[in-house]
């Protein structure tokens, strides 16, 4: 699985996402896949493995979904396929839910988010980030 593709967001992604929002609550389904050691794009050396460094990530930006209205619903570490082929598996998925996309915006705008963000990516190996409604 090649996961530098799944990290890679479009303009046009973004758009299309815009253009069907209905101004309702939005989820955003997160698939992680870490690194065994944080690389930084800065080059600094860093002891920290990927999950360190994206927990690092996850304790700034916590506080600031609660603070728009949002919450984590769902935590997991996979474990194992069932049924299906994949050449690797996600080591994680998290389910966030916001009060609306804009909510989701002002959050990854947010200057407390993009100075916790290079965590995250140093973190990181891959990742894919699904908008959803709920349907429950």
């Amino acid at each position: 699985m090649n996961y530098m593709n799944a990290t890679t967001k479009t303009e046009a992604q973004i758009e299309a996402l815009l253009a069907a929002d209905d101004g309702g609550p939005i989820c955003m389904v997160n698939l992680l896949k870490f690194r065994d050691k944080a690389e930084y794009e800065d080059g600094r050396e860093s002891n920290l493995s990927g999950v360190e460094a994206y927990q690092i990530y996850g304790a700034a930006t916590g506080p600031l979904i609660k603070k728009l209205g949002g919450n984590i619903i769902f935590t997991s570490v996979f474990k194992g396929m069932v049924v299906g082929e994949v050449e690797e598996l996600w080591d994680v998925m998290a389910i966030a839910k916001y009060p609306s996309l804009q909510a989701f915006i002002d959050m990854v705008s947010s200057s407390e988010y993009l100075s916790a963000y290079h965590h995250r990516i140093a973190g990181l190996k891959g990742q894919l980030n699904i908008a959803s409604t709920q349907v429950i």
